[in-house]
């Protein structure tokens, strides 16, 4: 890419994760051998900043960790250095812990996880707005983060610039990253929780109603859908891959999203820039320390497109 790259912030909360390779998720009250161990950062937000960075965007990243002698805290920061993240909007809370997890990783890529969140990290209060939103292209918020950074997120709106929400967990529809989003993408299931509508698009339609926001929802193998411009249904297939870690593949998703937006990509191309991104992570373990390289992106999508071209036509 020619010029300077963009500038994003990531909000959110980082994880030390614990990850683990089984067979199969074990049984209530019963003991399984893990086949691999691995300690990694994570966290949704994190987890995009990786994607970002690696995907030749500036990015850093703001939000709340443990206090500055506890261990947890001293890995992640490691690691975010080594990732190229700007760690200085970080917050350290005395007394408090960095939210560690453990996840189990089956065969099939699906993860089963549990994770401790200490609730004193919700009172943070982030840096200056001013220090945070300069030379800032796009922002991008974990949608639990919302206690703390949707004033934030409304005033990057005020200077015209985008915030991407990504959805994991339901949202109330009272939350104030609602209307305070630009781009909000949803997992499926969360949409389909915070709606109480059991199909995507009638979903989608539901949340059109109340938020100005461009929505579309991830759906694994099944691609994405969202709403183009006039409110109809569109849809971005999914890479075929043999995933076999899904593990931050929908935060991968949302980086590299936010990362072609910003570089003047519109939302389809934004949507399959990011489609790739995701697949390729799947394809290998790490959780967001899977994220691709841009050209591995780059490689993917020209042998898409010429797979396509070489395509017999349709009868």
């Amino acid at each position: 890419m020619a010029g300077i790259a963009p500038r994003i912030l990531c909000v959110g909360i980082p994880v030390r994760d614990f990850t683990f390779r089984v067979e199969t998720v074990p049984e209530r009250g019963s003991k399984a051998n893990a086949s691999h161990f691995a300690e990694i950062c994570g966290g949704n937000a994190l987890n995009a900043a990786i994607a970002i960075a690696r995907l030749g965007g500036q990015v850093s990243f703001a939000g709340p960790m443990g206090d500055v002698g506890e261990t947890s805290s001293a890995f992640i920061l490691e690691r975010m250095a080594q990732e190229g993240i700007e760690t200085t909007h970080i917050v350290r809370m005395p007394g408090l812990a960095t939210p560690v997890s453990a996840i189990m990783i089956e065969p099939s890529g699906e993860r089963t996880l549990t994770i401790y969140r200490d609730p004193g990290l919700w009172s943070v209060s982030l840096p200056d707005v001013e220090e945070l939103l300069a030379d800032c292209q796009v922002v991008l918020v974990e949608s639990r983060c919302a206690a703390f950074c949707t004033d934030l997120c409304v005033e990057a709106r005020r200077r015209g610039i985008a915030v991407v929400v990504g959805v994991d967990r339901a949202m109330a529809l009272t939350d104030g990253l609602l209307t305070a989003a630009s781009h909000l993408l949803f997992a499926s299931a969360q949409l389909q929780e915070t709606t109480g509508v059991a199909d995507d698009g009638e979903a989608l339609r539901h949340l059109s109603r109340l938020t100005p926001a461009f929505l579309a929802a991830t759906r694994g193998p099944r691609g994405a859908i969202w709403l183009d411009e006039t409110g109809e249904l569109d849809e971005t297939p999914a890479f075929p891959v043999e995933a076999i870690d899904t593990l931050g593949a929908g935060d991968v998703f949302h980086g590299a999203f936010a990362l072609r937006l910003s570089e003047g990509g519109d939302v389809r191309e934004a949507l399959r820039f990011a489609a790739a991104a995701a697949a390729l992570k799947c394809t290998r373990h790490g959780g967001g320390l899977a994220a691709p390289h841009r050209l591995e992106i780059e490689e993917l999508l020209r042998g898409y497109r010429e797979l396509t071209l070489n395509a017999p036509p349709r009868l």
